[in-house]
Protein backbone atom coordinates (compact mmCIF):
# COMPACT_ATOMS: atom_id res chain seq x y z
CA UNK A 1 0.00 0.00 0.00
CA UNK A 2 1.28 3.37 -1.34
CA UNK A 3 1.51 5.71 2.22
CA UNK A 4 -0.40 9.32 1.19
CA UNK A 5 0.85 10.59 5.00
CA UNK A 6 3.37 13.70 4.07
CA UNK A 7 5.69 15.01 6.80
CA UNK A 8 3.70 16.55 9.15
CA UNK A 9 3.13 16.54 12.70
CA UNK A 10 0.26 16.68 14.61
CA UNK A 11 0.98 20.93 15.50
CA UNK A 12 2.33 20.11 18.88
CA UNK A 13 5.26 18.80 20.69
CA UNK A 14 3.37 15.74 20.80
CA UNK A 15 4.08 12.50 18.74
CA UNK A 16 3.25 13.10 14.87
CA UNK A 17 0.36 10.92 13.03
CA UNK A 18 1.78 7.35 12.00
CA UNK A 19 2.22 6.82 8.65
CA UNK A 20 -0.48 4.76 6.43
CA UNK A 21 1.63 2.40 5.82
CA UNK A 22 1.31 -0.90 7.65
CA UNK A 23 3.93 -2.03 9.95
CA UNK A 24 6.23 -5.12 9.62
CA UNK A 25 4.46 -8.17 11.29
CA UNK A 26 7.43 -10.61 11.03
CA UNK A 27 10.57 -10.84 12.20
CA UNK A 28 11.81 -9.34 9.01
CA UNK A 29 11.95 -5.76 9.67
CA UNK A 30 14.83 -4.13 8.45
CA UNK A 31 14.98 -7.02 6.01
CA UNK A 32 11.40 -6.38 5.05
CA UNK A 33 11.32 -5.63 0.94
CA UNK A 34 15.05 -5.87 -0.15
CA UNK A 35 15.55 -8.04 -2.67
CA UNK A 36 17.70 -11.12 -3.21
CA UNK A 37 19.23 -9.86 -6.25
CA UNK A 38 21.47 -6.99 -4.23
CA UNK A 39 20.25 -3.75 -5.78
CA UNK A 40 19.88 -0.55 -3.84
CA UNK A 41 16.35 0.37 -2.92
CA UNK A 42 15.75 3.48 -5.25
CA UNK A 43 13.95 6.71 -3.00
CA UNK A 44 10.59 5.94 -4.87
CA UNK A 45 10.46 2.43 -3.67
CA UNK A 46 11.62 3.14 -0.37
CA UNK A 47 8.67 5.71 0.07
CA UNK A 48 6.42 2.84 -1.26
CA UNK A 49 7.52 0.48 1.25
CA UNK A 50 7.54 2.89 4.43
CA UNK A 51 5.70 5.99 3.69
CA UNK A 52 7.01 9.43 4.11
CA UNK A 53 9.08 9.79 7.53
CA UNK A 54 6.68 11.52 10.76
CA UNK A 55 8.30 14.72 11.87
CA UNK A 56 8.93 14.70 15.56
CA UNK A 57 8.85 18.08 17.37
CA UNK A 58 11.61 19.14 19.77
CA UNK A 59 12.65 16.32 22.08
CA UNK A 60 9.88 14.06 22.14
CA UNK A 61 10.97 11.34 19.92
CA UNK A 62 13.90 10.56 22.78
CA UNK A 63 10.46 9.60 24.89
CA UNK A 64 9.69 7.18 22.43
CA UNK A 65 13.45 6.05 21.91
CA UNK A 66 13.79 5.42 25.29
CA UNK A 67 10.27 4.01 25.75
CA UNK A 68 11.16 1.46 22.69
CA UNK A 69 14.66 0.02 24.93
CA UNK A 70 16.28 0.36 21.26
CA UNK A 71 20.31 -0.55 22.32
CA UNK A 72 23.33 0.02 20.10
CA UNK A 73 23.52 -2.19 17.54
CA UNK A 74 27.19 -1.24 17.00
CA UNK A 75 28.92 -3.46 19.30
CA UNK A 76 28.62 -1.69 22.38
CA UNK A 77 24.64 -2.36 23.09
CA UNK A 78 24.50 0.77 25.12
CA UNK A 79 20.35 2.47 25.68
CA UNK A 80 19.93 4.83 22.45
CA UNK A 81 17.43 7.17 24.24
CA UNK A 82 20.22 7.61 27.05
CA UNK A 83 22.75 8.61 24.55
CA UNK A 84 20.62 10.80 22.80
CA UNK A 85 19.28 12.58 25.83
CA UNK A 86 22.74 12.71 27.30
CA UNK A 87 23.95 15.31 24.37
CA UNK A 88 20.83 17.23 24.02
CA UNK A 89 21.18 17.77 27.78
CA UNK A 90 24.87 18.85 27.43
CA UNK A 91 24.87 21.01 24.17
CA UNK A 92 26.55 24.45 24.38
CA UNK A 93 27.08 24.17 20.54
CA UNK A 94 24.58 22.70 17.81
CA UNK A 95 26.04 18.60 17.64
CA UNK A 96 27.10 16.34 15.00
CA UNK A 97 25.44 13.40 13.88
CA UNK A 98 27.77 10.75 12.78
CA UNK A 99 26.19 7.58 10.75
CA UNK A 100 28.59 5.07 11.42
CA UNK A 101 28.82 2.59 8.73
CA UNK A 102 32.63 1.92 9.10
CA UNK A 103 32.00 -2.21 9.73
CA UNK A 104 35.82 -2.90 10.14
CA UNK A 105 34.65 -6.22 11.54
CA UNK A 106 35.71 -8.64 8.84
CA UNK A 107 33.70 -11.04 9.77
CA UNK A 108 30.05 -8.65 9.79
CA UNK A 109 28.65 -7.78 6.60
CA UNK A 110 25.12 -6.38 7.94
CA UNK A 111 26.37 -2.53 7.64
CA UNK A 112 27.21 -2.96 3.74
CA UNK A 113 23.90 -4.34 3.07
CA UNK A 114 22.06 -1.43 4.84
CA UNK A 115 24.10 0.91 3.22
CA UNK A 116 23.57 -0.30 -0.51
CA UNK A 117 20.56 -1.88 -0.41
CA UNK A 118 18.72 -0.03 2.09
CA UNK A 119 20.45 3.39 2.14
CA UNK A 120 17.52 5.42 2.56
CA UNK A 121 16.45 3.78 5.82
CA UNK A 122 19.82 4.67 7.34
CA UNK A 123 19.39 8.22 6.00
CA UNK A 124 16.05 8.32 7.79
CA UNK A 125 17.47 7.10 11.28
CA UNK A 126 19.87 10.05 10.81
CA UNK A 127 17.37 12.70 9.89
CA UNK A 128 15.26 11.82 13.26
CA UNK A 129 18.54 11.83 15.48
CA UNK A 130 19.90 15.26 13.92
CA UNK A 131 15.80 16.25 14.24
CA UNK A 132 15.74 15.33 17.98
CA UNK A 133 19.05 16.69 18.98
CA UNK A 134 19.12 19.98 17.33
CA UNK A 135 21.93 18.94 14.49
CA UNK A 136 21.65 20.70 11.20
CA UNK A 137 24.54 18.40 10.11
CA UNK A 138 24.71 14.54 9.25
CA UNK A 139 28.15 12.86 8.58
CA UNK A 140 27.99 9.55 6.93
CA UNK A 141 31.06 7.68 7.67
CA UNK A 142 31.60 4.38 5.07
CA UNK A 143 34.24 2.44 3.03
CA UNK A 144 35.33 4.02 -0.26
CA UNK A 145 33.50 0.95 -1.87
CA UNK A 146 30.02 2.84 -0.40
CA UNK A 147 30.42 6.39 -0.88
CA UNK A 148 28.90 5.76 -4.52
CA UNK A 149 26.01 4.41 -3.36
CA UNK A 150 25.55 7.22 -0.47
CA UNK A 151 25.85 10.04 -2.30
CA UNK A 152 23.14 9.19 -5.27
CA UNK A 153 20.95 8.70 -2.39
CA UNK A 154 21.42 11.73 -0.89
CA UNK A 155 21.19 13.01 -4.80
CA UNK A 156 17.90 11.66 -5.25
CA UNK A 157 16.59 13.03 -1.75
CA UNK A 158 17.17 16.42 -2.57
CA UNK A 159 15.87 16.56 -5.74
CA UNK A 160 12.55 14.86 -4.50
CA UNK A 161 11.77 16.00 -1.04
CA UNK A 162 14.93 17.92 0.66
CA UNK A 163 15.77 16.98 3.98
CA UNK A 164 16.38 19.43 6.79
CA UNK A 165 19.57 18.67 7.45
CA UNK A 166 22.73 18.72 5.40
CA UNK A 167 24.67 15.53 4.59
CA UNK A 168 28.56 15.30 4.13
CA UNK A 169 30.04 11.67 3.16
CA UNK A 170 33.41 10.87 4.44
CA UNK A 171 35.61 7.72 3.21
CA UNK A 172 35.89 5.55 6.47
CA UNK A 173 39.59 4.40 6.39
CA UNK A 174 40.22 0.27 5.53
CA UNK A 175 41.24 -0.66 9.15
CA UNK A 176 39.84 -3.03 11.92
CA UNK A 177 39.46 0.14 13.95
CA UNK A 178 38.17 2.35 12.14
CA UNK A 179 34.41 2.69 13.13
CA UNK A 180 35.86 2.58 16.81
CA UNK A 181 33.74 5.63 18.15
CA UNK A 182 37.39 8.25 19.03
CA UNK A 183 38.34 6.92 15.79
CA UNK A 184 35.52 7.92 13.78
CA UNK A 185 35.94 11.22 15.18
CA UNK A 186 39.48 11.44 14.32
CA UNK A 187 39.02 10.47 10.71
CA UNK A 188 36.06 13.06 10.41
CA UNK A 189 38.37 15.59 11.94
CA UNK A 190 41.10 14.87 9.37
CA UNK A 191 43.41 13.98 12.39
CA UNK A 192 45.22 10.61 12.44
CA UNK A 193 42.45 8.91 10.71
CA UNK A 194 41.31 5.35 11.49
CA UNK A 195 43.40 5.59 15.40
CA UNK A 196 41.53 6.10 18.64
CA UNK A 197 42.22 8.82 20.75
CA UNK A 198 42.74 8.35 24.15
CA UNK A 199 39.98 9.00 26.70
CA UNK A 200 39.83 12.45 27.78
CA UNK A 201 38.08 14.33 30.59
CA UNK A 202 35.76 14.96 27.83
CA UNK A 203 33.77 12.41 26.18
CA UNK A 204 32.79 12.30 22.20
CA UNK A 205 29.53 12.92 23.29
CA UNK A 206 30.52 16.83 24.69
CA UNK A 207 33.44 17.11 22.48
CA UNK A 208 33.68 15.26 19.05
CA UNK A 209 33.64 16.73 15.53
CA UNK A 210 34.69 20.20 15.18
CA UNK A 211 34.85 20.42 18.74
CA UNK A 212 31.11 19.80 18.99
CA UNK A 213 28.80 17.53 20.96
CA UNK A 214 28.26 14.55 18.82
CA UNK A 215 26.56 11.47 18.65
CA UNK A 216 28.48 8.17 16.47
CA UNK A 217 25.34 5.82 15.74
CA UNK A 218 25.67 2.55 13.89
CA UNK A 219 23.74 2.10 10.63
CA UNK A 220 21.87 -1.03 11.53
CA UNK A 221 20.74 1.66 15.14
CA UNK A 222 19.70 4.06 12.54
CA UNK A 223 17.71 2.05 10.61
CA UNK A 224 16.01 0.82 13.65
CA UNK A 225 15.18 4.43 14.42
CA UNK A 226 13.52 4.97 11.16
CA UNK A 227 11.07 2.56 11.76
CA UNK A 228 10.11 3.41 15.64
CA UNK A 229 9.85 7.15 14.15
CA UNK A 230 6.87 5.20 12.13
CA UNK A 231 5.59 2.59 14.38
CA UNK A 232 6.46 3.58 17.21
CA UNK A 233 8.17 2.31 20.10
CA UNK A 234 4.46 -0.62 21.40
CA UNK A 235 5.40 -1.96 17.78
CA UNK A 236 9.26 -2.30 17.70
CA UNK A 237 8.97 -4.01 21.42
CA UNK A 238 6.65 -6.54 20.04
CA UNK A 239 9.57 -8.95 19.21
CA UNK A 240 12.37 -9.80 21.62
CA UNK A 241 12.76 -9.72 25.35
CA UNK A 242 11.82 -6.80 27.99
CA UNK A 243 15.54 -5.69 28.35
CA UNK A 244 16.40 -6.65 24.83
CA UNK A 245 13.40 -5.64 22.37
CA UNK A 246 13.11 -5.89 18.93
CA UNK A 247 15.43 -7.69 16.04
CA UNK A 248 19.37 -7.73 15.31
CA UNK A 249 21.02 -8.30 12.12
CA UNK A 250 23.78 -11.53 12.31
CA UNK A 251 26.19 -12.58 9.94
CA UNK A 252 26.53 -16.22 10.01
CA UNK A 253 29.40 -17.85 8.91
CA UNK A 254 29.59 -22.00 8.81
CA UNK A 255 26.02 -23.02 9.01
CA UNK A 256 25.53 -22.13 5.30
CA UNK A 257 27.99 -22.99 2.38
CA UNK A 258 28.54 -19.11 2.25
CA UNK A 259 28.17 -16.37 5.03
CA UNK A 260 24.59 -15.22 5.72
CA UNK A 261 22.93 -12.39 7.28
CA UNK A 262 19.70 -13.19 8.95
CA UNK A 263 17.81 -11.08 10.93
CA UNK A 264 16.93 -12.73 14.14
CA UNK A 265 14.50 -12.09 16.87
CA UNK A 266 16.63 -11.19 20.37
CA UNK A 267 15.99 -13.23 23.27
CA UNK A 268 15.33 -16.54 20.63
CA UNK A 269 18.13 -19.11 21.59
CA UNK A 270 20.61 -19.42 18.97
CA UNK A 271 20.38 -23.05 18.16
CA UNK A 272 16.83 -22.34 17.25
CA UNK A 273 17.79 -19.39 15.16
CA UNK A 274 19.74 -21.09 12.82
CA UNK A 275 17.41 -24.12 12.62
CA UNK A 276 20.77 -26.33 14.10
CA UNK A 277 19.61 -30.03 14.87
CA UNK A 278 21.61 -31.56 17.12
CA UNK A 279 23.05 -33.99 14.87
CA UNK A 280 24.34 -31.00 12.84
CA UNK A 281 25.60 -29.92 15.96
CA UNK A 282 28.07 -32.30 16.58
CA UNK A 283 30.05 -31.04 13.32
CA UNK A 284 30.95 -27.60 15.01
CA UNK A 285 33.75 -27.59 17.53
CA UNK A 286 32.76 -24.10 19.26
CA UNK A 287 31.05 -20.96 18.49
CA UNK A 288 32.74 -17.76 18.25
CA UNK A 289 30.28 -14.90 19.26
CA UNK A 290 30.74 -10.74 18.65
CA UNK A 291 33.33 -11.20 16.03
CA UNK A 292 37.06 -10.80 16.68
CA UNK A 293 36.72 -8.49 19.82
CA UNK A 294 34.35 -11.00 21.06
CA UNK A 295 35.06 -14.63 22.22
CA UNK A 296 34.50 -18.82 21.68
CA UNK A 297 32.10 -20.35 23.17
CA UNK A 298 31.24 -24.15 23.83
CA UNK A 299 28.84 -25.38 21.12
CA UNK A 300 26.33 -26.86 23.57
CA UNK A 301 26.55 -23.58 25.66
CA UNK A 302 26.11 -21.02 22.26
CA UNK A 303 23.19 -22.86 20.91
CA UNK A 304 21.33 -22.95 23.99
CA UNK A 305 21.99 -19.63 24.83
CA UNK A 306 19.15 -16.82 24.67
CA UNK A 307 20.19 -14.38 21.63
CA UNK A 308 21.12 -11.55 23.98
CA UNK A 309 24.04 -9.27 24.96
CA UNK A 310 23.09 -10.34 29.05
CA UNK A 311 23.33 -14.04 27.94
CA UNK A 312 26.19 -13.45 25.96
CA UNK A 313 28.18 -11.87 28.82
CA UNK A 314 27.75 -14.59 31.02
CA UNK A 315 29.48 -16.51 28.92
CA UNK A 316 32.55 -14.25 29.09
CA UNK A 317 31.70 -12.33 25.63
CA UNK A 318 29.71 -10.69 23.19
CA UNK A 319 27.11 -10.41 20.46
CA UNK A 320 28.63 -7.25 19.39
CA UNK A 321 28.25 -6.71 15.67
CA UNK A 322 25.97 -9.60 15.22
CA UNK A 323 28.72 -12.11 14.13
CA UNK A 324 27.93 -15.83 14.85
CA UNK A 325 30.87 -17.96 12.96
CA UNK A 326 30.43 -21.79 13.77
CA UNK A 327 33.90 -23.57 13.63
CA UNK A 328 33.81 -26.84 11.74
CA UNK A 329 35.47 -29.88 13.19
CA UNK A 330 37.76 -29.85 10.35
CA UNK A 331 39.62 -27.02 11.22
CA UNK A 332 42.37 -26.65 13.67
CA UNK A 333 41.46 -23.58 15.91
CA UNK A 334 44.55 -22.70 17.16
CA UNK A 335 45.79 -22.09 13.31
CA UNK A 336 42.83 -20.31 12.98
CA UNK A 337 42.84 -18.05 16.43
CA UNK A 338 46.80 -17.45 15.37
CA UNK A 339 45.81 -16.49 11.66
CA UNK A 340 43.13 -13.52 13.29
CA UNK A 341 45.45 -13.15 16.24
CA UNK A 342 48.12 -12.07 13.92
CA UNK A 343 45.77 -9.44 11.82
CA UNK A 344 44.98 -7.36 14.70
CA UNK A 345 47.95 -7.46 15.93
CA UNK A 346 48.87 -5.76 12.50
CA UNK A 347 45.60 -3.59 13.18
CA UNK A 348 46.85 -2.20 16.33
CA UNK A 349 46.56 1.60 16.79
CA UNK A 350 50.10 1.97 17.96
CA UNK A 351 49.95 4.26 20.53
CA UNK A 352 51.03 2.39 23.85
CA UNK A 353 52.85 -0.70 25.06
CA UNK A 354 50.35 -3.25 25.13
CA UNK A 355 49.63 -2.57 21.31
CA UNK A 356 52.94 -2.20 19.87
CA UNK A 357 54.57 -4.95 21.95
CA UNK A 358 51.49 -6.82 23.95
CA UNK A 359 50.39 -7.61 20.90
CA UNK A 360 52.95 -9.10 18.98
CA UNK A 361 54.23 -11.14 22.09
CA UNK A 362 51.22 -12.53 21.41
CA UNK A 363 50.76 -12.84 18.26
CA UNK A 364 54.19 -14.89 17.83
CA UNK A 365 52.48 -17.60 21.23
CA UNK A 366 49.76 -18.13 18.98
CA UNK A 367 51.93 -18.58 16.04
CA UNK A 368 54.15 -21.28 17.87
CA UNK A 369 51.38 -22.90 19.54
CA UNK A 370 49.56 -23.47 16.50
CA UNK A 371 52.42 -24.44 14.01
CA UNK A 372 55.51 -24.53 16.24
CA UNK A 373 54.51 -26.09 19.92
CA UNK A 374 57.49 -27.21 21.05
CA UNK A 375 59.03 -23.87 20.62
CA UNK A 376 56.98 -22.17 22.87
CA UNK A 377 58.53 -21.19 26.15
CA UNK A 378 56.38 -21.61 29.23
CA UNK A 379 53.93 -23.70 27.50
CA UNK A 380 51.03 -23.05 27.83
CA UNK A 381 50.28 -21.36 30.86
CA UNK A 382 52.81 -18.89 28.78
CA UNK A 383 49.96 -17.24 26.63
CA UNK A 384 47.48 -16.43 29.89
CA UNK A 385 50.50 -14.51 31.27
CA UNK A 386 50.87 -12.33 28.78
CA UNK A 387 47.25 -11.97 28.04
CA UNK A 388 46.98 -10.56 31.53
CA UNK A 389 50.00 -7.99 30.59
CA UNK A 390 48.40 -6.13 28.77
CA UNK A 391 44.52 -6.41 29.63
CA UNK A 392 43.09 -3.36 31.04
CA UNK A 393 46.56 -1.58 30.40
CA UNK A 394 45.59 -0.24 26.52
CA UNK A 395 44.76 3.20 25.43
CA UNK A 396 42.08 1.95 24.47
CA UNK A 397 40.03 -1.32 24.23
CA UNK A 398 41.86 -3.33 20.79
CA UNK A 399 44.58 -5.11 23.39
CA UNK A 400 41.62 -6.13 25.75
CA UNK A 401 39.32 -7.66 22.78
CA UNK A 402 42.43 -9.61 21.47
CA UNK A 403 43.27 -11.34 25.07
CA UNK A 404 39.49 -11.95 25.25
CA UNK A 405 39.40 -13.30 21.72
CA UNK A 406 42.49 -15.77 22.94
CA UNK A 407 41.44 -16.50 26.09
CA UNK A 408 38.21 -18.35 25.38
CA UNK A 409 39.43 -20.44 22.62
CA UNK A 410 42.02 -22.08 24.92
CA UNK A 411 39.30 -22.45 27.53
CA UNK A 412 37.11 -24.25 24.42
CA UNK A 413 39.71 -25.78 22.43
CA UNK A 414 41.95 -27.05 25.58
CA UNK A 415 41.74 -30.31 24.41
CA UNK A 416 43.36 -29.15 21.16
CA UNK A 417 46.16 -27.01 22.56
CA UNK A 418 46.96 -29.47 25.04
CA UNK A 419 47.50 -32.36 22.16
CA UNK A 420 49.84 -29.90 20.23
CA UNK A 421 51.94 -29.32 23.12
CA UNK A 422 51.88 -33.15 23.71
CA UNK A 423 51.73 -35.08 20.41
CA UNK A 424 52.70 -31.81 17.50
CA UNK A 425 50.49 -30.03 15.57
CA UNK A 426 47.37 -31.68 14.02
CA UNK A 427 47.47 -32.49 9.95
CA UNK A 428 44.23 -30.63 9.00
CA UNK A 429 43.68 -30.32 5.32
CA UNK A 430 41.27 -27.85 5.50
CA UNK A 431 41.20 -24.26 4.01
CA UNK A 432 40.82 -21.34 6.32
CA UNK A 433 37.78 -20.65 7.79
CA UNK A 434 37.38 -16.96 9.58
CA UNK A 435 37.22 -14.12 7.03
CA UNK A 436 40.36 -11.87 6.61
CA UNK A 437 41.20 -9.33 4.36
CA UNK A 438 43.58 -10.70 1.99
CA UNK A 439 47.05 -10.25 2.10
CA UNK A 440 47.25 -8.98 6.25
CA UNK A 441 47.57 -11.94 8.13
CA UNK A 442 50.58 -14.16 7.02
CA UNK A 443 53.69 -12.20 8.51
CA UNK A 444 53.57 -15.30 11.22
CA UNK A 445 51.99 -17.98 10.08
CA UNK A 446 54.54 -20.93 9.34
CA UNK A 447 53.12 -23.52 6.62
CA UNK A 448 52.22 -26.91 8.26
CA UNK A 449 54.86 -29.78 7.92
CA UNK A 450 53.56 -33.19 6.42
Amino acid sequence: MRADALRRSNGSDGPPNRSSVDPPAGVARLLSGVGTDGGTMTHEAHLDRWGHLPEWRGATFIDELETSGLRGHGGAWFPVGLKWRDIRASRLRAPIVVANGAEGEPASGKDRLLIEQVPHLVLDGAVVAAQALGASRVVVHVPARSVRTVTSAIESRQQHAPDPVGFDVVVAPDRFLAGQESAVVSTVNGRNPGIPTFTGLRTIRERGVDGRPTLVQNVETLAHVALIARFGAGWFRRIGTHDSPGTALVTVTGRWSEPRIIEAPLGVPLGQILGLESGEARSVQGVLLGGYGGGWVATADALAMPFTEEAARLLGTSIGAGVVALLPTGACPLSEVSRVVTYLEGQGAGQCGPCVNGLALLATAMNQLAFRPKSLRGGLSAIPTLCGLVEGRGACRHPDGVARFIRSALQVFSDHAAAHIQRGICQSTAAPFLPLPPGRHSRLATPRSR
